[in-house]
């Protein structure tokens, strides 16, 4: 009878048997991890919707001003200073 260690031993696998399963299994659990997040990240980036349209373009400071305030950015009161700053000028 053979014991847990000896398939192994005798049919010629020996230490680079082991080595070579060890490294399969590291392999296999890393290709899966990066496998699974890459999946998350395409299936995030597939539902993100694009803050403005292809076409539109930002034609100067007031622009991006009213477009930080649309989105939230920064509240009535930062975007009116801000204005005021900009036509000052």
């Amino acid at each position: 009878m053979m014991g847990g260690d000896g398939w192994m031993w005798e049919h010629g696998w020996g230490w680079g048997g082991w080595l070579l399963m060890v490294a399969a299994m590291a392999l296999f659990w890393v290709a899966l991890i990066v496998g699974v997040v890459l999946a998350i990240r395409f299936l995030s980036a597939v539902n993100r919707q694009p803050t403005h349209s292809p076409g539109y373009q930002l034609t100067g400071p007031e622009d991006v001003l009213a477009d930080r305030f649309a989105r939230g950015e920064i509240d009535p009161e930062e975007y009116r200073c801000g204005l005021a700053l900009l036509r000052e000028r």
